[in-house]
């Protein structure tokens, strides 16, 4: 890749082992490491066997077992069927030493920059 950095081109890594480098460090670009699995459980248990936890993708026709997975899965966000969608109103950061980063989310904004008032009113007699 053309430039100035540390830029790879997009990059499959197929039959990655849950020790590998590749699985256990965070990389910034377009990579994807393909770590096999025997059931849905043993995926989570892969997926949550990491110090870093900022976000997942979840690929299936089953919706039931995609919102499973996605309660499951130790991260800040979790993508079913699509990646990398963000809305400005959205929850943002990750989990365990992904969690750095939630200071830039709409929420944290909003504690910064606004009061929380409770009004009660009491309606008719």
């Amino acid at each position: 890749v053309n430039g100035r950095g540390n830029f790879v081109q997009a990059t499959v890594f197929a039959d990655v082992e849950p020790s590998m480098t590749i699985a256990r460090e965070e990389i910034f670009g377009p990579v994807a490491s393909v770590i096999r699995f025997d059931t849905v459980e043993d995926a989570i248990a892969k997926a949550n066997d990491t110090i870093y936890g900022l976000a997942a993708g979840v690929w299936t026709r089953d919706i039931g077992k995609a919102h499973h997975v996605a309660r499951e899965i130790r991260a800040g966000t979790v993508w079913i069927n699509t990646y990398n969608q963000y809305g400005s109103g959205s929850p943002f950061g990750g989990f365990k030493q992904s969690g750095f980063g939630r200071d830039l989310g709409f929420q944290s904004a909003m504690e910064k920059y606004t009061e929380l008032k409770s009004v009660w009113v009491a309606v008719g007699g």
